[in-house]
C-alpha cells in the first residue's frame, strides 16, 4: 500500500504511525486506519477551537500544523465532544466509533509513554463505546458441501483450491491473495503472513493438499506477469482482493441461504467447522486464525452455547409449568 497519506501529516504524526508499523509491526492497511481516525479526529478538534474558518470544509481541513503545542490543549471533554459528533453527525456505529477510541488512545499513550512529548495523558480515562455483540453468521455443513460442488468453467480447479484453502484454513481473504508458491511445502505446510505481518504455519490436510496439487497441474506457466503468486487472476496476475471477492460471491449466490454472505463468512465457517464439529482446542484454534489474543476466538465457544440453548427450547417439554391446581390435595 502507497504512502501516500504521508504528505498530509505533521512530523509528530508521522512520527507515530512510522512507529506503529516499524517498531509495533502493523500492517500497511491498519496505519492508515490510524491516519484517517486522527485526521478525521483533529479536522474536528480545529473546527471546535475555532483554530479554522466555520465555512471550510471537512476535507480542506488540514492536519499539517498538528505540533506538542496544540496537543497540550486536548482534553478529556474534547474526546468526548467528538465522539459525540462521530455518533449524532457522521452516525458511527458503536465498533467504528470503538476503533476511533483505540487510535486515539495509542497516539497519545506513545506521545506519553514512548516519546515523552507529553507529561500526562489527556485522555487516560477515555472509556470505549460499548458495542453488541454478534455471533458471527457461518455456512452449514450442508451449504459448505454444496459451495464445494459449485466451481465450474475455465477456472474450476483454481476456485475450487481457493474455496478449499477457506474452508479448511479459515484464511483471511488477504491472505489468500498474498499467498506464493514457496508458501507451500512439501511436507503439507503452508506458510501464510498474516495481519501484522505475523507469519504462522498450518498444516495441509488432504482436501488442501489434493485440491493445491491439481490446481498446480494446469496453473498457467507462460505469461504469467507474477511469477511467485498461488492464484492467479484471467490476466496472469496474482489475483487481487477484488478479484477473489468476486470469485466466492459468485459461488455463494448459488447456495440457498448464503447469497448475502461475504468471503470472510468462510473463515467463520472453517473455526465453527473445527471447534463445534471437529472438537478442536480453543488455543489451537487461535494459533490456526492467527488471532493475537484468545478473547477474540472465544467468540466460537458463544456459538456453541447458542446452539445448546436452542436445543434446550426445542425440547417439546420446554414450556411445560407447573399447575397451581396440583399443589391442592385430593380431599380438598
Amino acid at each position: 500500500m502507497k504512502k501516500e497519506y504521508l504528505a498530509q501529516c505533521s512530523p509528530i504524526l508521522r512520527e507515530f504511525l512510522g512507529y506503529m508499523e516499524v517498531v509495533k509491526g502493523r500492517s500497511a492497511g491498519t496505519v492508515n486506519e490510524y491516519f484517517i481516525d486522527l485526521r478525521t479526529f483533529f479536522r474536528h478538534y480545529k473546527r471546535m477551537k475555532g483554530l479554522v474558518p466555520s465555512s471550510l470544509p471537512d476535507e480542506e481541513i488540514d492536519i499539517l500544523d498538528i505540533d506538542v503545542d496544540l496537543l497540550r490543549g486536548v482534553t478529556l471533554l474534547d474526546a468526548y465532544e467528538y465522539f459525540n459528533y462521530t455518533k449524532n453527525e457522521r452516525d458511527n456505529i458503536s465498533t467504528t466509533r470503538a476503533r476511533k477510541t483505540t487510535s486515539l488512545r495509542m497516539f497519545f499513550k506513545y506521545l506519553t509513554d514512548i516519546s515523552h512529548r507529553l507529561d500526562h495523558n489527556p485522555i487516560q480515562g477515555l472509556d470505549t463505546p460499548k458495542s453488541k455483540k454478534s455471533l458471527p453468521k457461518y455456512l452449514t455443513m450442508e451449504q459448505s458441501l454444496e459451495l464445494l460442488k459449485a466451481p465450474t468453467g475455465e477456472f474450476a480447479q483454481r476456485d475450487y483450491c481457493m474455496l478449499t484453502l477457506f474452508l479448511n484454513c479459515g484464511l483471511r481473504r488477504a491472505e489468500l491473495a498474498g499467498l506464493n508458491l514457496s508458501d507451500i511445502s512439501s511436507e503439507r505446510t503452508l506458510r501464510v503472513l498474516g495481519k501484522g505481518n505475523k507469519e504462522r504455519q498450518l498444516y495441509l490436510n488432504d482436501a488442501c493438499w489434493s485440491a493445491i496439487q491439481a490446481y498446480l497441474e494446469v496453473r498457467p506457466i507462460d505469461g504469467v506477469h507474477d511469477k511467485e503468486a498461488l492464484f492467479l487472476s484471467a490476466r496472469k496476475q496474482r489475483i487481487s482482493l477484488q478479484g477473489v471477492h468476486y470469485v466466492v460471491k459468485q459461488y455463494l449466490s448459488r447456495i440457498p441461504g448464503a447469497e448475502s454472505m461475504s468471503t470472510h463468512k468462510l473463515r467463520h465457517t472453517a473455526a465453527t467447522l473445527m471447534y463445534q464439529q471437529g472438537g478442536t482446542d480453543i488455543r489451537v484454534l487461535k494459533d490456526i486464525l492467527g488471532h493475537e489474543n484468545l478473547g477474540t476466538t472465544e467468540i466460537y465457544t458463544h456459538l456453541s452455547s447458542k446452539q445448546i440453548r436452542e436445543a434446550a427450547e426445542s425440547n417439546p417439554l420446554a414450556h411445560v409449568k407447573f399447575d397451581k391446581k396440583q399443589n391442592k390435595s385430593e380431599d380438598q
